[in-house]
């Protein structure tokens, strides 16, 4: 069973390349062994988003996803919104996320350049 999990991996982690080769995301990957991560963890990110006053006096709530392309240093190098809120929690995330330093995915014990999904909720309390 472990052979076949190390072996599904390895599969996708080549498909993942493969697909990643054809200049369309520079070589990141969407998996990777060790996934990167903020280096003062999740919970300092989210902290350091402030609810936009336009969205507060539209009583919008809810998740916006983003997609951060993280080098093999740890620096975001892009983001892209996948799904949005609007009333400025877009432009609020991609100025959080492209400040923040994270701990570089790896492949072998090799920092890789990884693209990751990370959701930020917006609630008003």
């Amino acid at each position: 069973m472990k052979f076949l999990t190390l072996f599904l991996i390895l599969l996708s982690t080549s498909f993942i390349q493969a697909q990643s080769s054809d200049g369309s995301d520079d070589g990141y990957l969407a998996f990777a062994e060790v996934m990167p991560e903020p280096l003062n963890g999740m919970a300092d990110l989210v902290k350091q988003i402030k609810y936009p006053e336009i969205a507060k006096k539209a009583g919008l709530e809810g998740k916006v996803f983003a997609m951060a392309y993280i080098d093999e240093k740890g620096n975001v190098t892009d983001v892209k919104i996948i799904k949005g809120l609007g009333g400025g929690c877009d432009e609020e995330v991609i100025s959080v996320l492209k400040k923040a330093k994270f701990k570089p995915g790896q492949n072998k014990g090799v920092n890789v350049k990884v693209k990751t999904s990370i959701p930020f909720q917006f609630r008003l309390k």
